[in-house]
């Protein structure tokens, strides 16, 4: 919770900083962009960061994203799916590679980093090759579905804003994932195999099920990002499409309080991190720093948290010790 307390307040200097520096920070406007990208991005972020509370990681999401978002306008427009068939294909194929990386990681016990490394150069490769590197669309049509990533709804009493629908499938999502992440049976397994996977496994938690199933979410939670980011630019260039969009979901996942060992992250913290991910974009392009600096500055803000995240269960683990110390002397 003080992760999360933490991370809040710096959201909230960010936002002050550049609001006293450009007075347009806090328009209707910018404020709905802000809270539309900032949910896309939190809905990857929720994925990675059940991966990351079990010990592991995928650096797959962008690719996923890439192909996702690139298949769904090629099987609506090009090759006339109607709009349940293209979404139950898209789905599954999220699902399946989420799946696939699952079985890999544990029934192989090939490294998270190398199994994902590969499928982000693989998805990517296949949304080139299905789509011959044209950039997909849905032109003017597919309006209602549309409408879920670029929707927005009137708020009673709040005149001239109004609120991205994007948003609200992200809290849905996240209530969701906060319940089986804290509530659940599966929770504690995952939280427990992030801690220490031997002693999960000795103690009967059929560890790799429970693995599967955190890249299952991840690669799925993909794919409804991809879905969301296809419908939100209408015009998809599998080359660019969710570059680097990994970078971004496991910044904010880490910056939330997940912790890079394992074992620790809540659902509030990682909607948090992504706010706080997008609102320092937009901040660079509000105070007028060259967008050039935006990686160096993201790449500074992840290393911030990796090194907190170490000093803070440093010095956990040597005040528990400490306390367990006193405890035998008395």
């Amino acid at each position: 919770m003080k992760k999360v307390l933490g991370i809040l307040i710096l959201l909230i200097v960010v936002c002050i900083i550049t609001a006293i520096s450009n007075e347009n920070f806090f328009s209707a406007y910018n404020m709905q962009n802000v809270i539309r990208l900032t949910s896309l991005f939190g809905i990857i972020s929720i994925g990675v960061a059940f991966v990351i509370i079990s010990g592991g990681i995928d650096l797959s999401i962008g690719s996923v994203i890439c192909l996702v978002g690139s298949l769904l306008p090629f099987v609506l427009v090009e090759k006339g799916f109607s709009i349940t068939s293209a979404l139950l294909l898209v789905s599954t194929v999220s699902i399946a590679i989420g799946l696939f990386h699952g079985l890999l990681i544990t029934k192989l016990k090939l490294q998270p980093f190398v199994v994902t490394l590969c499928g982000l150069l693989i998805y990517r490769g296949i949304a080139r090759g299905i789509t011959q590197d044209e950039t997909q669309g849905f032109g003017t049509a597919y309006a209602g579905l549309r409408y879920l990533a670029i929707g927005k709804i009137d708020l009673p009493f709040i005149e001239g804003f109004k609120l991205p629908v994007p948003f609200l499938i992200m809290l849905g999502l996240a209530l969701i994932a906060a319940f089986f992440l804290n509530k659940t049976i599966f929770g504690r397994y995952l939280k427990a195999i992030g801690n220490n996977e031997v002693a999960a496994r000795y103690s009967g938690i059929k560890t790799d099920r429970v693995v599967i199933m955190a890249y299952v979410i991840c690669s799925f939670l993909a794919g409804v990002g991809g879905v969301l980011f296809a419908l939100d630019i209408n015009s998809v260039q599998p080359e660019g499409i969710g570059n680097f969009y990994e970078l971004y979901a496991i910044a904010a996942a880490v910056l939330g309080g997940c912790s890079i060992r394992g074992g620790e992250g809540s659902i509030l913290g990682v909607i948090i991190g992504a706010a706080l991910m997008r609102v320092l974009r937009n901040s660079i392009t509000m105070l007028g720093i060259p967008s050039q600096l935006e990686f160096a500055i993201i790449g500074v803000v992840i290393l911030i948290g990796v090194i907190t995240d170490e000093l803070v269960k440093n010095y956990a683990q040597k005040r528990r010790a400490l306390q367990q110390a006193k405890q035998t002397s008395g």
